[in-house]
């Protein structure tokens, strides 16, 4: 089963609705501090409703602690951005892979896509349609997306 990373959120009500996805798909969930939020956030807990419970929630102090975690078990890391050079939809999802997503305001770092096996994007019509004024989907809308597609590819190759 693919899990799904949040590098630095900031945005509580994002968090909380990825976590609710985790949930319903029983997909890990990995934070990489610093959060711009306490997890015990009124609105974190709010937007995730009583689900949190049933998420899958491992907590990283920093990139290396979580690169440490991420390379001792496995599994391609796939960072997902608007600058990605392949859409996700073309790519094999597998098992173990990690669905790496960035900050709500400034995305990905270039030295964490650096780190990754590869650097996707979802394609936006809207974007060069708009004069570039889309310039990219909501934190849990991108992940939801994305997390979907490699459950829907991984069920279909059994």
């Amino acid at each position: 089963m693919p899990r799904l990373v949040l590098f630095q959120p900031e945005i509580p009500p994002n968090t909380g609705n990825v976590a609710r996805s985790c949930a319903a798909t029983c997909t890990e969930l990995h934070l990489i501090e610093p959060l711009g939020f306490e997890i015990s956030d009124r609105t974190l807990k709010r937007a995730g409703l009583d689900y949190w419970p049933w998420v899958d929630l491992h907590r990283h102090s920093d990139w290396s602690a979580f690169r440490q975690e991420q390379q001792a078990r496995g599994g391609r890391l796939l960072a997902l951005s608007r600058n990605g050079s392949r859409p996700y939809t073309e790519i094999h999802y597998r098992a173990d892979d990690w669905l790496l997503f960035g900050r709500e305001t400034c995305g990905l770092p270039p030295e964490v896509v650096a780190d990754a096996d590869g650097c996707l994007a979802i394609p936006m019509p809207g974007a060069v349609e708009h004069g570039g004024g889309v310039r990219s989907l909501n934190l849990a809308t991108a992940a939801g997306v994305v997390l979907f597609e490699s459950l829907r590819q991984l069920q279909n190759a059994r």
